[in-house]
């Protein structure tokens, strides 16, 4: 639980119902105001995937619009936003315009009376990424054991994935149904695929999804063999292995601020 859900028992219960369900949302907090402004610091809301506000208190309408456009862009790239909804003469004394971002902060207009300035965080709160592993195969079971702890959703079929949840396959089929799984993955245009098997046993089949109609691109995106070089050899080892590039390319998904 964050700080932000410990000092509201109906804003810990709304994000808990919404991580039940497996459903993105946003929490927004405003962090400093200047001038006069209807919120103060310390003031929180919850929002859903579209930007509405579920939960809690931001102040009057004249920072809904820049808190939904900052919600929405958090819940895409994953990452925190920060904006800061200043009047129009202000945002000219800074040499900054509505819309433009500087070292980690959005700028936006407040057209509203008050004239005062509020800076909100946006934090995003995604769905656990989907792990779909195809396969009985001892790495295929071992995976499964060992990615819900990484905190991975995990299952067996293809097509379940929600709005904003990354979807991660790997095929541990080893000889049971490979090209069959292949085409499967490659159909669902998830972002990762991960192949357990030798370079020279995915390059034969690779041969065979090229003569059903599978282009070049598509083909090399594959990881094959799976997983990081570890030096693993029993399938616990190798699901560790897989677990590693599954969370490295996981983390490069979600883009970082400039430096």
């Amino acid at each position: 639980m964050t700080p932000a859900e410990i000092l509201s028992t109906e804003l810990a219960e709304a994000a808990q119902e919404l991580r039940d369900k497996q459903e993105p949302f946003a929490f927004a907090t405003i962090v400093r105001t200047a001038g006069s402004t209807a919120a103060k610091p310390g003031a929180k809301a919850l929002l859903s995937a579209d930007g509405t506000i579920l939960q809690g208190w931001l102040g009057g309408g004249c920072t809904r619009g820049a808190v939904k456009r900052a919600a929405l862009q958090a819940l895409q790239d994953g990452a925190p936003q920060l904006v800061s909804v200043a009047p129009e003469e202000l945002l000219a004394e800074k040499g900054v315009a509505a819309g433009d971002e500087i070292d980690g902060t959005r700028f936006a207009r407040n057209g509203c009376p008050s004239r005062g300035t509020v800076d909100i965080f946006i934090e995003p709160c995604l769905p656990s990424p989907q792990l779909v592993v195809m396969g009985a195969s001892p790495v295929a079971q071992s995976l499964c054991a060992l990615a819900p702890q990484f905190h991975w959703s995990v299952s067996s079929a293809l097509g379940q994935d929600k709005p904003h949840q990354q979807c991660f396959v790997v095929i541990a089929t080893q000889g049971q149904g490979d090209l069959d799984a292949l085409k499967a993955a490659l159909n669902a245009q998830t972002s990762y695929v991960a192949f357990v098997g030798s370079r020279k046993k995915y390059a034969s089949l690779a041969k065979k999804l090229a003569a059903a109609g599978f282009d070049r691109p598509t083909l090399d995106r594959v990881k094959a063999p799976a997983g990081l070089d570890l030096g693993a050899v029993t399938p616990e080892e190798i699901a560790l292995s897989i677990l590693a590039q599954l969370v490295q390319d996981r983390r490069a998904t979600v883009k970082q601020p400039d430096a």
